[in-house]
């Protein structure tokens, strides 16, 4: 059973993914993310999957055929600072949903960590992939070695695309009565702005 958190950012991008949409997971991992945003998009969507771990792209492939949707989402092996170049260029301003589960793979040398520079630039592409009402949603871990420098830098992050018109649904900052180390949600929603997508308005 996922942590609230990964519970909550997949039901924000439910609330906004419809059948035939585009999506992207930003940190594969294990799979779960990918595998809820193809079921999502259904047989006519599409998912690009993405993480810098050999054995999350094998574990992610294994899950996605056991459940047969593998025809739906294209793996990727790269590190997801690279992830505006990995999706098709057709897909830019017109994915829906994009999540990124950070820290490390499960099971895994907790060493290979997700860090905060190559976080914010999949951030700026990952928002760049958005289209107007699409969303982005963002668990970070600050209970391990370099999670905490990472969520801060996450809930900066955020509330910059405030500045910018998005809509933060979610701010993943720490809260009187709650751990610091538990898991942070941050959510934006993208904005319809005029001067941003000028070939879709006029």
């Amino acid at each position: 059973m996922p942590a609230p958190q990964v519970a909550a950012a997949q039901r924000s991008l439910a609330a906004v993914l419809r059948p035939g949409d585009r999506a992207v997971d930003a940190t594969a991992g294990n799979g779960h993310d990918t595998e809820f945003l193809a079921r999502r998009v259904g047989a006519a969507g599409r998912v690009v999957a993405v993480d810098a771990q050999a054995a999350a792209v094998a574990a992610t492939d294994r899950r996605l055929r056991a459940a047969e949707l593998g025809d739906r989402v294209a793996l990727c092996h790269a590190g997801h600072e690279g992830l505006a170049a990995l999706v098709p260029p057709s897909w830019t301003g017109r994915v829906r949903g994009v999540v990124f589960n950070l820290g490390y793979l499960p099971g895994s040398d907790a060493n290979l960590i997700t860090r905060p520079a190559t976080t914010r630039k999949a951030l700026d592409g990952a928002r760049h992939l958005l289209e107007p009402g699409g969303r982005l949603a963002v668990v970070a871990y600050p209970g391990h070695g370099g999670g905490l420098e990472e969520a801060e830098a996450v809930a900066t992050w955020a509330a910059s695309a405030t500045r910018a018109g998005d809509r933060v649904l979610a701010l993943g900052r720490w809260r009187r009565g709650v751990s610091q180390r538990a898991p942070r949600l941050t959510v934006i929603e993208r904005s319809w702005r005029s001067d941003e997508w000028p070939e879709l308005v006029g």
